[in-house]
């Protein structure tokens, strides 16, 4: 199947309800929810028996063992005790009643090969021979999910090759995890190390059924391996999925994985190594294409919750991943080291945003963990990536007045590059525009009717389409949140009370701010929506909770640790060009989606609402249909510079079309301050387009975007092309010194 990039237009990445925290050393780090159970330390390895699952050790009456097996009790086994064969007629059968299957076991370098058998099919041969200098217990060494609910028989079966003492082929059983939960399925099923994850494909199903317009298609195909917490699009095959700690379903080096890339084509998985904690981590692409993931969580050493698990504290971090375009994913993996590169403060819960000069802006966060930002945690300030020398600050955190004063519900502010190089800025109930070059505010009107837009009264926003033809007068669509006061305390506050419909438009011109505010509603209300910007121009707003807030193990009433209730299930389509009262509908949705996410749990639940792997596409009839497409797209375009084209039309004679250069951003928590929509100035010229670029990095900050051409309103596949020179950002080598010289590595 061609790359899912290369036949569609967009990808919009869904992720919600998390929170986080950090430390110093002299101070707990960890002010939010601690289930019981999870301050104990435990050794990070694969074996966990989330919430809706039940272990089965290995000496379990429900297991059925045949041939020669020896049985060992030490302590270093899960739950003390293991079963071991080298007879190659030997096997194990398991009965058990759910809807999933984990086995977990030992890999090195005398351990083989077994046939592994649900219901009497063979489902996967597993290899566990590696080539570790040091055996690893407590691995999971298959699983299998999806299965109907009900009863079930897993049987493993050595499946040694050769027979003699030289080639010995050693398997053993530590313990079986079955899932018993009903609410869902994960469809998730590997045992590979190469982690080519097949995938059922679930029926279409018709959203618009009622409806005589055009309707949308629903397919669940795929498993991002680790919770989608965030996501970008890297290359025309792959997205970067990347998550906090814990025990995903996915392993590298002996230990659950926190990121990976997921192939659009395969629908395989491939685990990055992660050095920190990136839990509520934030990220952008920078003028050179590499992509930095900024922030997260510590690991803490006064208490531990598997929140807390890292190799190395994620507080300061900056992780690069660099740019990747080959379909098979080789070589590409995360960096980071801290001894070089980090932030000159902790931050979780930040905006990163790429601006006018390709370098990133790191905005807001808080210094520690907990639900809610307050006047102690609150780190109001904003620093660069490279360090910038501006402002007398030398590469250090420039004080932010905004932010100190839209306490509480202020975290990962809202934030876009405006046309005119200043940003756009909204937290809590307020907004403003500031300038970096000058360190100066703009205050703009509040929100009306008391919503707040930021975490955890999270609201969705964008930055509308820019055009030549306004002269790229900016403005901004802002929905959702959450009337709440944010300075009630949690446990007074209900899952179940209402989000907000409300969406605030402001044309961002002297004319436009004193206009203010122009308020619609959504047909439905959400807390935590995602707004995603298609080539066409229009708004897909999806998912979201109808009541509550983010977060979980907070409020009253939750369900199961989710502090937020009711999901928002049905897409609404945002036309700004239509008329007011006329914008929203939900009958033929042009674009084809990648949903992926949520996670409202410490650690990976199997209960409602539980730790969300499937991946779901949202597609219209006519990605079936002829659509143009665009050919011999070079690598770059320059800033006003022309460039070639070849494009194949679905007719003969065709309008000018139109052209679309688009930020597919870097997406979390609803939060989108990357994303980017500008129409280029374009001429036809037989079957070739000749393009003009963005006028200046203002219009379109330097860095990889993605180019569709539109033919009566259809769009082509997305081409990646980097926009300016594709140079690393300026670096201030004195301010990247004075940050490593005033700050430590933890």
């Amino acid at each position: 199947m061609a790359s899912m990039a290369s036949r569609s237009f967009l990808f919009a990445l869904i992720y919600s309800l998390l929170v986080a925290g950090s430390a110093f050393a002299s101070d707990s780090a960890w002010n939010g929810h601690t289930p019981p159970g999870s301050t104990e330390i435990s050794t990070f390895t694969p074996y966990y028996v989330a919430p809706g699952t039940k272990s089965y050790d290995s000496s379990s009456p429900l297991i059925h063992y045949t041939g020669q097996w020896s049985q060992s009790r030490t302590g270093s086994y899960i739950h003390g005790s293991v079963h071991t064969t080298l007879d190659h007629q030997a096997t194990a059968t398991f009965t058990f009643t759910g809807t999933g299957i984990e086995w977990f076991g030992t890999q090195g370098r005398h351990f083989g090969r077994a046939d592994v058998y649900i219901n009497g099919e063979l489902v996967q041969t597993i290899d566990n021979k590696r080539d570790y200098e040091i055996t690893r217990k407590g691995q999971r060494v298959f699983w299998h999910f999806g299965l109907a609910a009900g009863k079930h028989v897993l049987k493993i079966r050595n499946a040694a090759i050769t027979f003699d003492s030289q080639s010995p082929n050693l398997i053993d059983i530590a313990a079986f995890v079955v899932t018993r939960s009903v609410h869902r399925t994960q469809d998730f099923n590997t045992g590979s190390p190469a982690q080519n994850v097949p995938s059922t494909e679930k029926p279409f199903l018709n959203l618009m059924a009622a409806s005589s317009a055009p309707s949308w298609r629903l397919v669940q195909k795929g498993s991002t391996g680790v919770a989608a917490m965030q996501i970008a699009v890297v290359s025309d095959t792959h997205v970067i999925v990347v998550d906090k700690v814990e025990h995903n379903l996915v392993d590298i080096n002996g230990h659950p994985a926190w990121a990976a890339l997921y192939n659009m084509d395969s629908h395989g998985v491939k685990p990055l190594t992660m050095k920190s904690n990136s839990f509520c981590a934030g990220g952008a692409f920078l003028r050179n294409g590499k992509l930095i993931n900024v922030g997260g969580n510590p690991v803490v050493e006064d208490r531990t919750a598997p929140a807390d698990f890292g190799d190395e504290n994620g507080l300061q971090a900056i992780r690069v991943f660099d740019p990747c375009d080959s379909e098979s994913a080789d070589g590409c993996d995360m960096s980071e080291d801290h001894s070089r590169m980090r932030m000159a403060s902790p931050r979780w819960y930040n905006t990163v945003l790429r601006i006018s000069d390709g370098s990133a802006m790191i905005i807001g966060g808080s210094k520690k963990g907990g639900w809610i930002n307050n006047a102690t945690t609150n780190n109001p300030s904003y620093e660069y990536w490279p360090p910038k020398s501006i402002h007398k600050s030398n590469g250090m955190p420039i004080h932010s007045p905004f932010l100190l004063e839209t306490l509480n519900s202020n975290l990962f502010p809202i934030a876009f590059s405006l046309p005119d190089g200043t940003i756009f800025l909204a937290a809590n109930n307020d907004a403003m525009i500031y300038d970096w070059t000058t360190n100066k505010e703009r205050r703009l009107p509040s929100f009306p009717n008391g919503v707040r837009v930021t975490y955890p009264m999270t609201g969705t926003a964008l930055l509308l389409p820019l055009s030549p033809e306004n002269n790229y007068t900016p403005e901004v669509l802002i929905c959702g949140g959450s009337t709440i006061d944010d300075h009630r305390a949690s446990y007074d506050i209900s899952s179940q009370e209402p989000a907000s419909a409300q969406c605030s438009r402001m044309v961002l011109s002297d004319e436009g701010i004193s206009n203010g505010w122009q308020i619609e509603q959504m047909p439905e209300a959400r807390l935590m929506p995602d707004a995603i910007l298609l080539p066409t121009g229009q708004v897909l707003i999806v998912n979201g909770a109808g009541s509550g807030v983010s977060g979980y193990g907070n409020t009253k009433d939750q369900v199961g640790s989710s502090n937020a209730d009711r999901p928002v299930l049905t897409p609404v389509l945002y036309d700004p060009t239509a008329q007011a009262g006329n914008r929203f509908t939900s009958e033929g949705m042009p674009t084809n989606i990648m949903i992926a996410g949520s996670n409202p749990n410490l650690d990976r639940s199997e209960v409602q609402y539980g730790t969300e792997y499937r991946v779901e596409w949202l597609s219209p009839p006519y990605m079936d249909a002829p659509r143009p497409a665009l050919h011999s797209v070079p690598k770059k375009i320059g800033f006003g510079k022309q460039i070639k084209v070849k494009v194949d039309f679905v007719k003969l004679v065709v309008l000018l079309p139109v052209l679309a250069l688009m930020d597919l951003g870097y997406v979390t928590h609803a939060v989108h301050a990357n994303s980017r929509l500008v129409n280029l100035v374009v001429q036809l010229e037989g079957d070739e387009l000749v393009i003009t670029g963005p006028p200046n990095g203002k219009i379109y900050p330097p860095g990889p975007a993605f180019l569709y051409v539109l033919e009566d309103g259809i769009p082509s596949s997305g081409k990646k092309i980097m926009v300016g020179d594709g140079k690393d950002p300026e670096v201030d080598h004195e301010a990247w010194n004075n940050v490593l010289k005033n700050t430590s590595a933890h």
